[in-house]
């Protein structure tokens, strides 16, 4: 599929949402039960929302899907893929394919797969933090005590500042 056209899907895709109807299960508004809960089909024999009368609550239907084209593609028209280690990183193509990283993965092997996937020309879709931001300059033993020692007298200005 070309750019121009998967571009002109995804704009028919987005105004398409916009015009949708929030599918609300039938007397939701009615039973606080009911509240939270999803759209389910109706059955009753004398149903207006299972007859589409006027007056009843929207049904999904086949009119309401994207394009087929592009189902399951993210908002920038990339497939998105979910991402465990560098390994799966291996038969991916750039142009084609988003990067979603697993939550499952700790700080130390996320910052490895984000480093790997943007040399590699990815897009992250949910990279979350920098790498400055992880990794705090270390600092020598001297300034830790001097930070520790501000922080007590902070803390007993403030107790005093109370009283």
């Amino acid at each position: 599929m070309e750019l121009h056209e998967k571009k002109r899907l995804l704009r028919i895709r987005t105004r398409k949402r916009k015009r949708n109807p929030s599918f609300a299960r039938y007397e939701s508004w009615r039973y606080k039960k009911l509240k939270n809960s999803g759209w389910r089909k109706q059955r009753g024999i004398d149903n207006k929302t299972r007859r589409k009368m006027k007056m009843g609550v929207k049904s999904p239907e086949p009119g309401y899907r994207a394009p087929k084209k592009i189902r399951g593609l993210h908002p920038s028209g990339l497939e998105d893929i979910l991402i465990i280690s560098i390994k799966d990183l291996k038969n991916l193509i750039p142009e084609r394919h988003g990067i979603r990283i697993s939550a499952r993965l700790g700080a130390r092997k996320r910052i490895k797969v984000v480093e790997k996937a943007q040399e590699l020309g990815f897009k992250v879709f949910n990279a979350g933090y920098s790498k400055e931001d992880l990794f705090e300059p270390e600092m020598d033993e001297e300034e830790v005590e001097e930070e520790k020692k501000t922080k007590k007298k902070d803390s007993k200005n403030k107790s005093k500042g109370k009283k």
